[in-house]
C-alpha cells in the first residue's frame, strides 16, 4: 500500500538554531560588565568638562558605588575616563581628540615649534609624548645640532609612563588616583627597564612634584639622562609633555636646570595659554 504523502497543513518542526546558543548566553557576565561600564562611560562624556560625580554615575547606570569605583578604575586604567580634582571624572586621553573642535591641529603638530626651539636652544634632541592608559606614546621629536644624538626613542615608541623623563614629568602631574592606577598596571614591566620598581617611581614622582620637571637617567636607556616637563591644556589639565635627552656626562646639575628653563620659556612664549 503506497505511503501517505504528508500533510503540507501540518507545522513541522522548525530545525533552524537559535542566535543565542548555550555557549554565547543572552546575557553573560561579560556582556552585563561592558554594558555597564558603557553607560558609565556615557555618564562621564554627558557630564562634559565639569566631570560627572560617582552619585552621578550610579544614577545612570543604576549602580552601587562599589560597581562604579570597580568599573571606573578599569577605564581609567585604559585612558577613557580620568579624574579631575578628588571628586569628578571626564573624558580620558583616549577620547579626548574626539571632544577637539574640527580644524584643531593635533598635538604632535602644536608642540614641533616648541621641540625646535628647545633642541636649537641646547643641541640635543627633543621629545613629544602623550598618555595611552598608563603607557606613553612619542608622538614628535626634534633632532639637535650636536654630534652625539641621543634617538633611541623614535616617533610611535610606546613604554611605561615614568620610565622616561617626558612620562615621569606627565605621569607626576596627574591626581593622585590615576598616578597610582598607572603605576599598579606596569609594575610586572617595569623591572624590564633598568631595575625601575613601583617604590623607585614612586620616589622619582614625588622628588618630580618638588621640583617642578623630571629627571630620570638609565632606565629607559642604559647611560642616558633626560630632563622633562608636563605641558597642559587650557584648563591646567596635563595631556602631554616633553623631554631632552644626552648623554650622562654632557647632563650635570648646572645643565638640568638650564634645559628645564629653556622647556619652560619655550612653552610660555609659543603656547601661552596652553595646547
Amino acid at each position: 500500500m503506497p505511503s501517505r504523502p504528508a500533510n503540507s497543513n501540518v507545522r513541522q518542526p522548525d530545525k533552524r538554531v537559535s542566535a543565542h546558543t548555550a555557549d554565547e548566553p543572552a546575557d553573560d557576565p561579560g556582556s552585563r560588565t561592558l554594558r555597564r561600564g558603557l553607560q558609565v562611560l556615557d555618564a562621564v562624556l554627558a557630564h562634559g568638562r565639569d566631570g560627572a560625580r560617582v552619585v552621578d554615575l550610579c544614577r545612570a547606570a543604576a549602580l552601587e558605588r562599589a560597581p562604579v569605583y570597580r568599573l571606573l578604575a578599569a577605564l581609567m586604567e585604559s585612558g577613557y575616563v580620568a579624574q579631575r580634582g578628588r571628586f569628578r571624572y571626564v573624558a580620558g586621553p583616549r577620547l579626548a581628540a574626539l571632544a577637539e573642535p574640527p580644524g584643531q591641529p593635533n598635538l604632535a603638530v602644536r608642540l614641533a615649534p616648541v621641540l625646535e626651539r628647545v633642541s636649537r636652544a641646547c643641541g640635543d634632541a627633543a621629545f613629544a609624548i602623550v598618555r595611552e592608559g598608563p603607557t606613553s606614546h612619542c608622538i614628535a621629536r626634534h633632532v639637535g645640532t650636536h654630534p652625539v644624538q641621543i634617538l633611541v626613542i623614535q616617533v610611535g615608541t610606546r613604554q611605561p609612563l615614568g620610565v622616561g623623563a617626558a612620562g615621569l614629568a606627565l605621569l607626576a602631574a596627574l591626581p593622585d588616583a590615576e598616578m597610582q592606577a598607572c603605576i599598579a598596571a606596569n609594575a610586572q614591566e617595569l623591572p624590564r627597564y633598568g631595575g625601575m620598581t613601583p617604590e623607585r617611581l614612586q620616589i622619582l614622582v614625588r622628588a618630580t612634584r618638588e621640583r617642578g620637571w623630571s629627571v630620570v637617567g638609565n632606565h629607559a636607556t642604559q647611560g642616558v639622562l633626560a630632563a622633562g616637563m608636563a605641558v597642559r591644556n587650557a584648563a591646567g589639565e596635563p595631556v602631554a609633555a616633553i623631554s631632552v635627552a644626552s648623554t650622562v656626562d654632557r647632563m650635570p646639575r648646572e645643565r638640568q636646570q638650564l634645559i628645564a628653563r629653556w622647556m619652560r620659556e619655550a612653552l610660555a612664549a609659543l603656547l601661552p595659554h596652553g595646547v
